[in-house]
């Protein structure tokens, strides 16, 4: 690689500090470079690779972009994918020890398995209107402690009392009017063991539950992802051979699986860079006078690795997809601005 294109794609690691950060990538920046963006050449670089992928968790190589672009992504992801999630608690009773507003605060942040794409958000100021089946899901709470017939001495709260610590399972989902068809969906909260409350004979709850549409820029309630991240891939240059004692030391500076140890023709043990991408970029190599000078790190600054962890709502991959959605809608929303702007700088010379 010579050096004007490291000088372009390259993020360099030193002993104390993070050198080419910036990104230089646009027309003018390299003389007699053309560094002018067109479509035929992005999507000769753009590529999404998918490196695993379960129910709830996403890595992913997100390749050819600038910064800005996997930043709106994961910012997406965060803030601006819906969800439904409890906003409104009718308490009919409560005994328990638990206020009623921390009680409701609670239960607001209680992930709901329930498609939002299947519902419509609810109108502003229209929270005191009855429940439409079109934009809200109704759940029932009535939990009540009372004693079992023991005659030991146990001492045991799960011996001694009935329904003491309430649930998530004790979350029922009535269907509204009109939402019949929404019972194959099974509509529930994800996780049917996280603890609300604990009660003692004579506390009771009973209580309405309301679930609407939103977005994680409102509450964080809403936000569909544990976590979503992005880092930049790690590389790692041997400038020259380390072998025996030396190779093992080297090894032991980075993540585990980065260097590995092969036998040289010479039956000496010699280090190789077996996986880059799993390197912490600790630099910890460079603590070592007689390592550091052997030893060149570097980052590829359009090579994004995304960790994308879902809260079970939606899968990953659908969280995925439907982030880059928002992402064209507000590419679309930017377009169509410009040109009003163009129509009516027209619209105004003429007159």
């Amino acid at each position: 690689m010579n050096s004007l294109e490291e000088l372009r794609t390259r993020v360099n690691l030193t002993e104390y500090t993070v050198d080419n950060v910036n990104s230089t990538c646009f027309p003018g920046t390299y003389t007699g470079y053309d560094d002018s963006w067109s479509q035929e050449k992005f999507e000769e670089t753009f590529h999404i690779d998918i490196v695993s992928l379960s129910e709830n968790e996403m890595e992913f190589d997100m390749v050819g972009v600038d910064a800005a672009i996997a930043n709106a992504v994961r910012r997406i992801l965060l803030a601006e994918v819906p969800t439904m999630a409890i906003e409104a608690v009718h308490v009919w009773n409560n005994t328990s020890i638990i206020q009623d507003e921390v009680l409701a605060h609670r239960l607001g942040l209680i992930p709901i398995k329930a498609d939002p794409r299947l519902f419509e958000y609810r109108p502003a100021g229209m929270y005191s209107e009855e429940p439409s089946s079109e934009d809200t899901l109704q759940f029932k709470l009535k939990v009540k402690c009372t004693r079992n017939n023991i005659t030991s001495d146990a001492t045991d709260p799960d011996i001694l009392y009935k329904n003491h610590k309430v649930y998530t399972k004790d979350m029922e989902w009535v269907p509204l009017p009109g939402q019949e068809h929404l019972r194959s969906k099974q509509i529930r909260p994800v996780h049917e063991d996280i603890l609300i409350t604990t009660m003692r004979p004579g506390h009771e709850l009973d209580l309405e539950l309301f679930c609407v549409k939103g977005l994680g820029k409102d509450h964080a309630k809403f936000s569909p992802v544990a976590t979503a991240s992005y880092r930049l891939l790690p590389e790692i240059h041997l400038i020259r051979e380390f072998y025996d004692d030396q190779a093992e030391k080297l090894q032991k500076c980075f993540s585990p699986g980065v260097i590995e140890l092969e036998e040289s023709e010479d039956g000496r043990q010699i280090a190789r860079v077996a996986n880059p991408r799993l390197d912490s970029c600790s630099r910890n190599v460079f603590r070592h006078d007689d390592l550091k000078d052997g030893v060149k790190l570097q980052k590829v600054r359009d090579h994004f690795i995304f960790s994308v962890e879902s809260t079970g709502i939606l899968p990953a991959d659908v969280l995925v997809s439907e982030s880059i959605k928002v992402l064209i809608g507000k590419c679309q929303k930017f377009l169509q601005e410009l040109d009003d702007v163009t129509k009516t700088k027209k619209k105004g010379k003429k007159t």
